[in-house]
């Protein structure tokens, strides 16, 4: 039997798991009320259909997906409609959080008598023809997250420890959005001491493979800045007791700097985007 998933909320990475599930043949559902303009067109174009709380928890599987401090005020909000469900979804938070966090709210879950999944998602939002999206599931219910490989997903089992896919997330995570954040720092640096086009060029000499992929990853940050900050933070309690935690919770400042900057007055972004020209193309 084709499962009724409900994917929460309809951002680009939500949209995209729905809009892939949808064109595998399964209902997706999804929660509209209060949500923009622009995740309303997002929904719509995915073929998502807005439902209450009430028949959230009449799915067979709830996949949140949603900035990563939002995740246990979800559990919170559906824990009620969970609690009244005839029959129980399995729910899995697919969000960025630390084992620790990911343990906290699958309590939540666990108290309205609801299965769990840890998830972590790899990779950019689904588009049609690709594979570039990973899903990682860890905990003893994994296995019917495992079944959407059949509706077009790619889902990976980590075993049945809660706690491995969010740890996998964070170290993927981290490393990749820790990079696009040491270029930022580093080209602002450059700019305000009047050297950016010198280091510019040192890079297309001496760094072409790392140029090239800040120049996609940088420009593609912007919209996303204030949903790193968040991120990092959970990175930073990831490592707790370790010398880098300050460097991974000084990321999430950088990013909440930037996140001001892009919403504001603009001037850094203008300055990195003047340094890291996406390919030709490509916006």
């Amino acid at each position: 039997m084709i499962p009724t998933v409900a994917v929460i909320a309809s951002g680009a990475m939500g949209a995209g798991v729905g809009g892939r599930l949808t064109e595998n043949g399964v209902t997706v559902l999804t929660m509209l009320k209060g949500r923009s303009e622009a995740s309303q067109k997002r929904a719509a174009q995915a073929k998502m259909r807005d439902a209450s709380a009430a028949e959230i928890a009449a799915a067979d599987i709830v996949l949140s997906i949603i900035p990563p401090d939002q995740a246990e005020a979800l559990a919170r909000e559906l824990s009620p409609a969970l609690t009244a469900a005839a029959t129980k979804p399995v729910y899995a938070d697919c969000n960025a959080l630390n084992p620790e966090t990911k343990k906290e709210v699958g309590a939540i879950i666990a108290a309205a008598g609801c299965a769990y999944v840890d998830a972590g998602i790899v990779g950019p939002p689904p588009k049609p023809g690709s594979d570039h999206t990973r899903f990682y599931v860890a905990g003893p219910h994994s296995a019917a997250i495992m079944a959407l490989n059949a509706y077009g997903l790619s889902v990976r089992d980590l075993g049945g420890t809660i706690g491995n896919a969010a740890a996998l997330k964070m170290c993927y995570g981290a490393f990749n959005k820790g990079l696009t954040a040491l270029g930022s720092a580093l080209a602002l640096a450059a700019d305000r001491h009047g050297v950016a086009d010198a280091f510019h060029a040192e890079l297309a000499l001496s760094q072409v493979a790392m140029l090239n992929q800040l120049n996609r990853t940088v420009p593609d940050m912007f919209p996303k800045a204030y949903r790193f900050v968040a991120e990092f933070d959970e990175v930073a309690d990831f490592v707790t007791g370790r010398p880098e935690q300050e460097m991974f919770r000084g990321i999430a400042r950088l990013y909440e700097a930037l996140a001001a900057d892009i919403a504001g007055p603009g001037r850094e972004k203008a300055a990195l985007a003047r340094f890291y020209a996406p390919p030709a193309g490509k916006s």
